[in-house]
């Protein structure tokens, strides 16, 4: 038996992949076989994706992989983990997209939510004219506030860097010490911490991001955009490939503003 899965092991084990696998299964000369066909993806710095496989010609199924360990596991059970993480990681937007709803439950005191804030910074950046990784990595900058309100920045920074520029994903991991310069000496922190980062190339473009996008989206009064005209800018985003070097454009800058929108 020869099936053809949709993905690699890439959401399993973090590798990246081709989104196709072979598994093969049946009865060889000398016995019985059972493995996978594996190639080196020489264009996604040495991972290890997998191969095309083969149409099926016999079905099988199974509703748990068969170990308890990870250690004991065979090509069969990895292969039938592969294709339930590749389907869950399709989700991802709209998980995110849920998340964002939960933000109206977390830190209070503000003259808005948080989900208030966030929309407020992405439709700053919408009206700026930001690309769409601007755009999403604005409205997800602060998505961290819920699970992780001391590296809320880092959190984001996490579920956006597979998906996004490394520009906007670096903004959004160091945009907590940016912001610091407007609040830190009222609570005997320092306001200069984001000196520490003047030398990396994406200063600037956070300390902009902060500026314009962040430290005043706390207005009631804005006209903000409703999460459903978002939707579909997280969805196209964290439907690309993950960690693809076209979209990553590694020490490339765009500039926060382009041609203005309504």
């Amino acid at each position: 038996m020869a099936t053809e899965g949709s993905s690699g092991f890439g959401p399993l084990l973090g590798w990246p992949h081709r989104n196709s696998f072979q598994f093969l299964k049946g009865n060889a000369a000398d016995g019985f076989f059972l493995g996978l066909s594996w190639i080196l993806d020489k264009d996604r710095n040495g991972g290890l994706c997998c191969t095309h496989g083969m149409a099926v010609t016999e079905s099988f199924s199974m509703e748990t992989v068969k170990f308890t360990q990870m250690k004991d596991g065979d090509a069969e059970d990895y292969a039938f983990l592969n294709a339930h993480e590749t389907d869950y990681a399709a989700g991802t937007a709209g998980r995110l997209l849920k998340a964002m709803v939960e933000l109206d439950k977390s830190m209070s005191g503000y003259k808005i939510t948080r989900l208030g804030h966030s929309l407020q910074a992405a439709t700053r950046a919408w009206n700026a004219g930001a690309d769409i990784d601007w755009v999403v990595s604005a409205l997800l900058h602060d998505i961290g506030d819920i699970y992780a309100p001391y590296n809320h920045d880092e959190y984001a920074a996490t579920i956006l860097r597979p998906f996004v520029r490394e520009q906007c994903a670096w903004v959004v991991q160091t945009h907590g010490d940016f912001q610091m310069v407007y609040y830190a000496s009222h609570v005997g922190g320092n306001p200069d911490k984001r000196e520490a980062f003047r030398d990396n190339p994406y200063f600037d473009d956070c300390a902009e991001f902060c500026e314009k996008w962040d430290q005043n989206s706390f207005d009631p009064d804005y006209e903000t955009k409703p999460l459903e005209f978002f939707a579909p800018l997280v969805r196209e985003v964290f439907a690309r490939k993950a960690y693809d070097n076209a979209v990553i454009n590694k020490g490339v800058r765009v500039p926060l503003s382009g041609k203005a929108r309504s």
